[in-house]
C-alpha cells in the first residue's frame, strides 16, 4: 500500500511538472522577466512548500496572480528591485503565519469561495487562448487546424483513459502520447521551445544588486505588501479547496510561514515570487498526488528540465499542455453553483457572480475583498432586521421593555425606534436578558436612550445585562 502511494505521488508530480513549465514561462514573460526566473522560482517554491508547508498535495510556484502585480515595478526599476520585493514579501508572509493569522481565511464565506474557484477557472481557460497566437496574430489555416485537433485529442485522452485504466495519470499519458505522435509524424505545430529556451545552470545565491536604503524601501514596500496579500489569499483559498477535495485538514499558519521562507529563498536565488497554483494543484490531485513527495518531485523535475532535459521538454507540443489546462479549467469550475442560483438567497448568488467577474477582470485580492464586503453588509442588514421588542405596563405603573437580538452598528436605529419616550411613564425598565451588545455603537445607542429619557424627566433602569455587556459599559465609563 505504501509503495502504491509513493508511485502515485511520483507520477502525479511528474505530470504536474509538465504543466508548470509553460505557466511559469508565460508568467515570467508577462512580468518582463527572463523565463529562467520563473522556472527557478517554481523549483524553489514548489519544493520547499511541499517539504515544509502545511498542506501536502498542494502545488505552489511562480503564479500569474503575483506576476501581474509587479509588472510596473519591473518596467520602471528592473529585475533586481523585483528580487528585493520578493524578499520583503516573504518576510511579510512569515510574519502573517507567525502571528497565527491564517485562521482569518475562515472569514471567507462559501459563496466567495465558489466565485474564487469559478473566476480562476475562467482565467485558466482564457490564458490558454494566448497559445493560439503567432506573435500578435491569431493562428489561421493549417496551423490552427493542427492546434485544434491536437488539443481535442489531448482532452479526449484525459477524459476517456480513466474508463480503461487508472494505473497512470491520464494527463501524463496525454502529454507524452501527443508529444510522441507530434515528434514521430513531424506534425507542423508549435512546441514549448517556441515559447522560450529553458536550458540553464543551477541558480546562484546572491543578494539583489540594489542600494539598500529607505528610498529603495519606499519603492518596493507597496509592491511587497500587495504581493504578500495576493499570495497569501490565493494560497489559503486553494488550501481550503484542497481540504475539501481530500477530506483532510491542512495547517494554514504553517503554510504561510513555509511560503514566506520559500519566497525569500527564491528571491535570494534569482527566482520570481510565488504562491499556491490552483490549476496545477488540481492536476496533482486528479492524478493521485496526496503526499509531500508529489510536490517535491514536481519541483525537482523543473530543475532537471533546466539542467539536463531541456532538448526533450522543448519538443512537447503546446497543444498537449493547452488541452490539459482546458480540462483543468472545466474540472475546477464549480458547475453546481449554476444549478443552485435559483435555490439560494439572491444575495449569495450576487456574491458568487460578483467575485467571479471581478476575478476575471481585475485580480483575486480585489475580488475576494469585494465579495467579503458584500457578504458582510448583507449579514449586518439581515441581523439588524432580527432585532425586535415587546413591552407591557407593570402593576406599579412602570413600563417594561424586553429586547431580543443583537445590538450593533446596523441595528442601533431600529433599537431606538422601539421606545416611546414621550408616552412612557416616569419609570421604565429595559430587560437585556435576550439582548447582546457587540460594539461601541451599541454602547452609544444605550447612552443616547438614557439621555432621551433624562431629558423627558424620566428614569430608565437597565437589568439582566450579561457579564460581557457589563464589561463593555464599564470600559466605556457608563453606569448600568
Amino acid at each position: 500500500m505504501k509503495l502504491a502511494r509513493l508511485r502515485a505521488d511520483v507520477l502525479a508530480g511528474l505530470t504536474t511538472s509538465f504543466a508548470l513549465v509553460p505557466e511559469c514561462i508565460a508568467f515570467a514573460l508577462v512580468a518582463h522577466l527572463n523565463p529562467l526566473m520563473g522556472l527557478y522560482g517554481a523549483f524553489i517554491i514548489c519544493t520547499l512548500t511541499a517539504l515544509f508547508g502545511g498542506r501536502p498535495g498542494m502545488i505552489s510556484g511562480a503564479a500569474g496572480s503575483m506576476a501581474v502585480v509587479i509588472v510596473a515595478l519591473v518596467v520602471q526599476h528592473g529585475a533586481q528591485y523585483l528580487l528585493a520585493t520578493v524578499l520583503l514579501g516573504g518576510l511579510l508572509m512569515i510574519a502573517f503565519g507567525a502571528l497565527r493569522l491564517g485562521k482569518l481565511v475562515r472569514m471567507v464565506p462559501h459563496p466567495v469561495m465558489l466565485g474564487f474557484v469559478n473566476g480562476l477557472a475562467i482565467v485558466i481557460a482564457l490564458a490558454q487562448l494566448e497559445h493560439f497566437k503567432q506573435g500578435d496574430a491569431w493562428l489561421a489555416g493549417t496551423p490552427l487546424y493542427w492546434m485544434l485537433g491536437l488539443v481535442a485529442l489531448t482532452m479526449a485522452v484525459v477524459y476517456l483513459l480513466p474508463r480503461l485504466t487508472r494505473a497512470v495519470p491520464p494527463a501524463l499519458v496525454a502529454i507524452l502520447g501527443v508529444g510522441l505522435l507530434t515528434y514521430g509524424l513531424e506534425l507542423p505545430t508549435r512546441t514549448l521551445g517556441d515559447m522560450a529556451h529553458i536550458a540553464g545552470g543551477l541558480p546562484s545565491l546572491a543578494l539583489p544588486d540594489i542600494p539598500w536604503s529607505l528610498d529603495t524601501l519606499r519603492i518596493i514596500a507597496p509592491y511587497a505588501v500587495l504581493m504578500a496579500l495576493v499570495g497569501l489569499l490565493e494560497t489559503l483559498l486553494t488550501l481550503n479547496l484542497t481540504d475539501e477535495i481530500t477530506q483532510s485538514r491542512g495547517h494554514t499558519n504553517r503554510e504561510c510561514v513555509a511560503l514566506g521562507a520559500a519566497n525569500i529563498a527564491s528571491g535570494l536565488c534569482g527566482g520570481m515570487g510565488g504562491c499556491a497554483m490552483i490549476g496545477q494543484t488540481m492536476i496533482n490531485l486528479s492524478s493521485g498526488g496526496r503526499g509531500r513527495l508529489s510536490g517535491v518531485v514536481s519541483g525537482v523535475m523543473i530543475l532537471l528540465f533546466v539542467l539536463f532535459l531541456s532538448p526533450l521538454i522543448e519538443r512537447i507540443p503546446l497543444a498537449a499542455l493547452v488541452g490539459v489546462m482546458f480540462v483543468v479549467a472545466q474540472q475546477t469550475f464549480a458547475w453546481a453553483s449554476l444549478r443552485v442560483v435559483g435555490k439560494v438567497p439572491t444575495h449569495d448568488a450576487l456574491v458568487i457572480g460578483a467575485v467571479t467577474i471581478i476575478t476575471v477582470f481585475t485580480d483575486l485580492a480585489t475580488a475576494v475583498l469585494c465579495g467579503i464586503v458584500i457578504a458582510a453588509l448583507n449579514f449586518a442588514w439581515q441581523h439588524a432586521r432580527e432585532l425586535y421588542a415587546d413591552s407591557d405596563l407593570q402593576a406599579d405603573g412602570s413600563k417594561l421593555y424586553r429586547l431580543h437580538g443583537t445590538l450593533f452598528f446596523a441595528s442601533t436605529a431600529p433599537f431606538l425606534s422601539h421606545f416611546e419616550v414621550a408616552d412612557d411613564p416616569a419609570q421604565v425598565t429595559l430587560d437585556c436578558r435576550h439582548l447582546s451588545f457587540v460594539d461601541y455603537s451599541a454602547i452609544a445607542a444605550l447612552k443616547t436612550l438614557r439621555e432621551r429619557y433624562a431629558l423627558a424627566g424620566k428614569q430608565l433602569r437597565v437589568v439582566h445585562l450579561s457579564e460581557r455587556c457589563k464589561q463593555l459599559l464599564k470600559r466605556a465609563g457608563i453606569q448600568h
